[in-house]
This record gives C-alpha cells, sequence and structure tokens, in this order.
C-alpha cells in the first residue's frame, strides 16, 4: 500500500526509515519531510497544516496509510478532515480526531481526565485572568517551587518552574494578563512540583486495546547535567536501567489501563499512539502530561527497537484487531545524541555545510533540521541530526553513538557529552 507520513523532523524519518522496511509498503511520501527522509521516500511540499492540500494529496497518490507525526494538525482536526471526506472514510490515519486531541491540546481537559479516573497526578487547579485573585491565593497556599503550565499548545515551552512566589504571581499576569504564550495562556494550570526522575512510555491503540511500545527517558536541557534552557530534546536512552518490571506493573495497572478503558467510558475513539510523560516518586508512577504522538527524540529509539512489522501494527490499529497482532522488542538498547546549531535554544545560525554523514557506520543518522542545497548538504534548524546506536548495554550504545559523532562536523556544532549519565 501507499504511505504518507506527515512532519519534517527525526521522528518523521526514523518512522520513515522503519515503514521503508516493510513489504506492505509499496510507495513512501513524506510531507514536508527533510533531507534524510527524501533519501528513501518522495517528499511533497505541503505544510502539515495545510488541511486540503493533504487530502488532494491522499486521493492523488492512492495513499491507504497516514501516519501523523507532530501533534499541532491532531489537535487542529486532521483526522476529521481527512474521514469527512466521503471517499475517505476507511483510509488508516495513525493519529486521533480533534475531541481526543484534546489531551495534549489543553492541560485543564488532561487534568479533568486524569481526575476522572482516578489516575495518580500532581494536585492542580486551574484559572483565568478573570480569577487572576483566586490564582495568588492557591500561591501562597502552596510549597515552592510552583509549576505554571499554559492550558494550550506552546511549541514545548508553555511550562515555567519558579522558586520564588511573587516571581510566580508576576509571571502568571504575563501569562493571563499579556498573553505571554498567545492563546495557549488564556488560562493556566498551577500544580504542585512533583520531585523524581522522568519517563516517557509509549502505547499504540485501535480504540478497544492497546500494545506496549518500548520507554525511553530524554534529555530537554541544553547543558550537561541537566542544566541551562529547556531545548526540544538533546538525546534519549531505552529502556531507562530504573525501569524495573514492578514499576512497570504499576504504570500499566494505575496508568495505561485506566486511560484507555477511560477513553472508552468516555466515548473518546482514539486510534493511534499515546505518549505518557510520567515521573517516578518513591516507586509511585504519576502523570505529568499526555502526548497524542510519539516524541522526538524517543522515536529515535524506540522505533529501531521494534523488530517487527510496524506497517502490520498500522494495519491491526485501523481494522481494530491489535489485540491478536504481536508487536517483538529488539532486547538491545538503544541510544541517540542529537547534533544541535550552535547558539540553540537562542539564536542560531543556519546554512553550515555537514560533513562526514557518510562515514558513519555502526549507527543510524536521522536528519532533523538538514536539508541538500547545490548538492550539499546543510543545516536547516536548531537540531540538526540525531544518531542513533544499539548495543547489549546502554553505555556501549552511548559509546558507540558519540564514536560515530566523531565523524560528522559542521560549524558551531553541539552536543550534549553527557546523554545517561543519571542512569
Amino acid at each position: 500500500m501507499n504511505v504518507l507520513i506527515l512532519g519534517s523532523g527525526g521522528r518523521e524519518h526514523a518512522f520513515a526509515y522503519k515503514i521503508k522496511q516493510s513489504s506492505l509498503c509499496k510507495n513512501l511520501y513524506v510531507a514536508p519531510g527533510n533531507s534524510g527522509t527524501g533519501e528513501i521516500a518522495s517528499n511533497l511540499e505541503i505544510n502539515v497544516n495545510q488541511f486540503e492540500q493533504i487530502v488532494e494529496a491522499i486521493k492523488n497518490l492512492n495513499i491507504s496509510l497516514v501516519v501523523v507525526g507532530p501533534e499541532v494538525p491532531l489537535v487542529n482536526g486532521l483526522t476529521d478532515f481527512i474521514k469527512g471526506s466521503s471517499d475517505l472514510k476507511d483510509i488508516i490515519v495513525i493519529g486521533p480526531n480533534k475531541h481526543a486531541a484534546q489531551l495534549e491540546g489543553s492541560k485543564d481537559f488532561a487534568k479533568d481526565f486524569l481526575n476522572r479516573h482516578n489516575i495518580p497526578t500532581a494536585s492542580h487547579k486551574t484559572f483565568t485572568n478573570e480569577n487572576i485573585k483566586d490564582a495568588f491565593s492557591y500561591i501562597d497556599e502552596m510549597k515552592s517551587p510552583y509549576v505554571l503550565k499554559a492550558d494550550g499548545l506552546a511549541a514545548g515551552k508553555g511550562v515555567l518552574i519558579i522558586k520564588d512566589p511573587n516571581e510566580a504571581k508576576k509571571e502568571l499576569e504575563e501569562m493571563l494578563i499579556n498573553s505571554k504564550f498567545g492563546d495557549a495562556s488564556k488560562s493556566v494550570v498551577i500544580e504542585e512540583f512533583l520531585d523524581g526522575i522522568e519517563v516517557s512510555c509509549f502505547v499504540i491503540t485501535d480504540g478497544k486495546n492497546y500494545k506496549l511500545l518500548p520507554s525511553a527517558k530524554d534529555y530537554k536541557r541544553i547543558g550537561e547535567g541537566d542544566t541551562g534552557l529547556n531545548t526540544g530534546g538533546m538525546g534519549a536512552v531505552s529502556p531507562p536501567t530504573f525501569l524495573t518490571k514492578e514499576f512497570m506493573e504499576k504504570v500499566e495497572n494505575q496508568v495505561i489501563k485506566p486511560t484507555v478503558e477511560g477513553l472508552k467510558k468516555d466515548n473518546i475513539n482514539y486510534q493511534g499512539f499515546i505518549f505518557f510523560g510520567l515521573i517516578k516518586v518513591n516507586e509511585e508512577p504519576y502523570v505529568i502530561e499526555y502526548n497524542v504522538r510519539m516524541g522526538d527524540p524517543e522515536s529515535e529509539v524506540v522505533l529501531p527497537r521494534i523488530k517487527s512489522d510496524i506497517m502490520e501494527m498500522f494495519f491491526s490499529v485501523g481494522k481494530g484487531t491489535l489485540k491478536d497482532h504481536k508487536i517483538i522488542i529488539d532486547n538491545n538498547k538503544a541510544a541517540t545524541v542529537f547534533l544541535v546549531s550552535g547558539g540553540y535554544p537562542e539564536k542560531y545560525e543556519k546554512n553550515k555545510e555537514i560533513f562526514g554523514l557518510d562515514l558513519v557506520q555502526d549507527s543510524m543518522v536521522f536528519h532533523a533540521g538538514a536539508k541538500y542545497e547545490d548538492g550539499k548538504l546543510k543545516t536547516n534548524g536548531g537540531r540538526v541530526v540525531a544518531v542513533t546506536s544499539k548495543a547489549n548495554t546502554i553505555e556501549e550504545a552511548l559509546e558507540m553513538s558519540y564514536d560515530s559523532i566523531k565523524k560528522i562536523s559542521f560549524e558551531k556544532m553541539n552536543y550534549r557529552k553527557d546523554i545517561g549519565f543519571d542512569l
């Protein structure tokens, strides 16, 4: 069958890499894609929010399966738009409808869902500019530090953790009154700070049943030792070594099962990935957030560890037969390190020529912010390429990735040299 992947990052290159391995895939297209997807698939000059052009491409190219990478088109209702076309009702879309995507699109919606189905999460309240004084009182009642979350999508920037109560109130004003994050901060969730270690768990569901996928831990801070500004992700490992069988049983029984059952109880039709952003506090799992798609850079360590045919998995989701599908996971561990532009996540320069990718033999290289121009591979974003390796242990996988990185260079290239340091 013909397949369309939507997105342009390392995650989408990782999807293309896996889908291309399947005998069920005839022609593979990526919109808009990047230099890496262009090497193994056909890139389409269509933005992920150009819904009409996407539907037109699906019809013209006889697409049977659509895999949606990023969250924004899902929250904006892409799945409903595709399925709303009378001749595309039977197409398989891996990504939930607009209502279900509110699990990521609205922190308030997610918190209501968690509370309604007794799923452990931080205590919290939601405020708007109309009751900002109540919000100030709530801050006064809480222990430091204070977690402020813009209710809507804010491109990963809408969460603030602040120690001083007066500064927290000042930032709250910036969010609610001065629209610091635009419409995303029309309402703000204030929640208690949970101190623990974070982990990303993933499942795929057909709306009735689910299958566990490999878990991962990503590293968001730009600097070594988890210091400095947040980024889109500087690297990831899978599986995290602290993820014991006992803890995963708690995650499944206290978080994953109640979530999938809760979706059914609430008549929320959900087909696609669920990303559980968890924190482990004193051996207990708490949900920090839901994402309605695969993570990035987690995809670059999770997808290569799926040994079974990913297209068969997607097909079973679309047909509602996931219960009978067997997913085979590689016992090898995986580690990804991102190479980023100098200055990222703040101001950085593009169009720097990238050298040495052809010399990498022991690792997979997934392109993110890269493009071909005049026959040369150049940087085209903050996060440029992800270098992923698999081995018997996390330590060996990291060593392989770092050895491969020595062969790659571009002007002002930066990367964290301590991914996995805390494990």
